[in-house]
């Protein structure tokens, strides 16, 4: 999927897509070293439009909010369909706002029951499947919505966000299994539509959280005339009420979102939240401006850091999360470089509400299972992987170890706990010996029945992935481990891991919603094919997990959380990663941005400013 572009190609080439979407003729600027460069101002659009331009590191894999599991698909996702409710854009700890509704759900009955009342005049974008009418979004959208995440047929990966949560929905599927149709048109009763503008939702049990499932990407409103158009394919074909639509898409490389004609806007009206002083400025810039200001959002599929690097310094792309390959040369010393500063731009650093881990397939013959000696394989393993030479030397130093399974920045987070699962070869050697992984002729360790023992990691083919190949084998050839690279796309590992197929790999979670539960759901069994990865089933640890879903955050269940993290570590499912900071840098022109822990879309919320574009301040 990532392949290495030579740096002139690569210009070459974007410098055409761009060509292609709008932009103007370059012109020359100084670069901030004094030579001239190629350069896209957002103000010399051909078509005098707002434009912001930014990069994704991996390829998109669609824009069905019922199927898409990665975040690139989901920001995508998060500008052209609503959800219900949203984040307020400064308040931080994170605040939900209303987003299709008039004011805040009224919750009842102990927080069973959610009601909802939607604003009048919210329309669908322009679609065929509505036969040139203007679509109004209703309450039924809401439930067919949260009924779609029960269609077997589209491999739904959030059903476990409502799974068991609201009266009968389950109760319908179950039905609907056994006709071997699912009946779109029966209703449920947890899913009352009063009117067409008012939803009341029953759920099974007291959750004062469920609004945080009302704000997530993944029930964004479809309308079920456009599912229904284009059958298997609305990933292809994405059609929701939200501020923009997919203009155009060259699958991994270009997506072009435009304003959706029908949208209604909003007014900004943010307040700072008095933890920033940045919120101040934000606050003077943007307020009174509609939301979605911004006319045109261009996102480019840039694999390489020095090309996203590359296409930065040259003006290309209006903000960036600076490559770790490029932090000592934009931050020499910590502090923003002298030119990048002498250009205007702002430097913005934060430690997201995410982690990274690298999982082992609790299904494969030799590495998964409770057997002790795959158990004691699989910490061996742990204790072999040096993350604080991964935090040093490939991402230098803009992380820190994760040591719980719910990170900073998020309900249920224990600041205090150190993992005993840290780097330790003299352990990871003293184990494979223990339990029968000798070493053949070769030096390398064989399974205890005698067949050859592999560390075999599938990763992306890019210059990252392979420092990281680099690392690892260094770290398994220590203890004896036979090191084994598998490459191929992000988006085929997606879907083969969902089918437990892939033996080991990496991956990363950042928070879709800022509780506990969104993190320690990802080693509940009943989510195996949705976002348990490595495919993890332990009845001690489900039992636990569905025991922390009954209480509120606080003391009682953070005794719980404990209890997980010492389980996850007896089994050692997962090796626990970093927690990366986020170094961004964003050029002058573009006013009133900050990266929200949670948000996704966030050019809903920021503005290019006409007269500085370009020019450095």
């Amino acid at each position: 999927m990532r392949r290495h572009v030579a740096r002139a190609a690569w210009g070459v080439a974007l410098a055409v897509a761009l060509a292609g979407c709008g932009g103007s003729p370059r012109e020359a600027a100084n670069d901030g070293g004094g030579s001239a460069a190629t350069t896209v101002s957002p103000v010399k659009n051909a078509d005098g439009k707002k434009v912001v331009r930014f990069s994704f590191p991996v390829a998109e894999s669609g824009f069905d909010p019922q199927t898409a599991h990665d975040l690139y698909s989901s920001t995508v996702i998060d500008g052209i369909f609503d959800t219900v409710l949203t984040y307020d854009y400064l308040a931080r700890p994170s605040k939900l706002v209303p987003r299709l509704l008039t004011e805040m759900p009224t919750i009842e009955d102990e927080g069973k029951l959610y009601t909802l009342k939607l604003k009048h005049g919210q329309y669908f974008a322009p679609n065929e499947a509505f036969g040139g009418k203007k679509r109004e979004l209703t309450a039924a959208d809401i439930a067919y919505t949260f009924k779609r995440n029960y269609d077997d047929s589209i491999k739904p990966v959030w059903r476990f966000l409502i799974a068991g949560k609201i009266v009968g929905l389950d109760d319908w599927y179950e039905r609907s299994k056994k006709t071997g149709k699912l009946d779109w048109d029966q209703p449920v009763a947890g899913l009352e539509i009063v009117d067409p503008y008012t939803l009341k939702i029953r759920l099974t049990k007291t959750d004062y959280n469920f609004g945080y499932v009302l704000a997530h990407v993944g029930n964004g409103v479809v309308a079920r005339e456009a599912i229904e158009k284009y059958p298997n394919d609305a990933q292809s074909h994405p059609v929701g009420s939200g501020p923009y639509y997919l203009k155009e898409w060259v699958r991994g490389q270009r997506m072009v979102l435009e304003k959706n004609p029908n949208w209604q806007g909003g007014k900004w009206n943010f307040k700072a939240s008095g933890k920033d002083p940045y919120d101040e400025v934000i606050v003077k810039e943007m307020s009174g401006k509609p939301i979605a200001v911004i006319d045109r959002v261009e996102i480019y599929v840039i694999e390489e850091e020095q090309s996203r690097w590359l296409a930065f310094k040259n003006q290309q792309l209006d903000l960036i999360n600076i490559p770790s390959s490029f932090i000592k040369q934009a931050l020499p010393g910590g502090k923003l470089a002298p030119d990048l500063a002498a250009q205007g731009m702002r430097l913005q650093q934060a430690l997201d509400p995410e982690y990274t881990y690298t999982y082992f397939q609790w299904r494969d013959p030799v590495w998964g299972g409770p057997e002790l000696h795959k158990i004691a394989l699989r910490r061996a393993a742990a204790y072999g992987l040096n993350r604080d030479e991964e935090i040093e030397v490939i991402r230098k130093g803009t992380a820190k170890r994760a040591e719980f399974i719910i990170p900073e920045g998020v309900a249920g987070h224990q600041a205090n706990y150190k993992s005993p699962i840290s780097y330790n070869p003299a352990l990871a050697n003293a184990l494979l010996d223990r339990f029968g992984y000798k070493k053949g002729a070769d030096g390398f360790r064989m399974t205890p029945d005698g067949k050859p023992l592999v560390f075999k990691y599938t990763s992306t083919p890019t210059a990252l992935e392979r420092e990281f190949d680099e690392l690892y084998r260094k770290n398994m050839e220590a203890i004896g481990i036979r090191y084994e690279s598998e490459k191929e796309k992000f988006a085929d590992s997606i879907k083969r891991e969902k089918r437990c197929q892939i033996t080991i790999r990496g991956a990363a979670w950042i928070a879709d919603y800022p509780d506990g539960d969104n993190f320690t759901q990802l080693l509940y069994s009943k989510n195996i094919g949705e976002s348990n990865n490595g495919c993890y089933s332990s009845p001690m640890y489900d039992k636990l997990y569905e025991q922390s879903t009954q209480l509120p955050d606080g003391p009682e269940r953070d005794r719980v959380y404990l209890e997980m993290q010492k389980q996850f570590e007896a089994d050692t499912p997962w090796v626990l990663g970093v927690t990366r900071y986020r170094n961004q840098l964003i050029n002058p022109w573009i006013v009133g941005y900050k990266k929200h822990p949670v948000l996704l879309a966030e050019w809903l919320y920021y503005d290019v400013n006409m007269a500085g574009a370009g020019q450095g301040k």
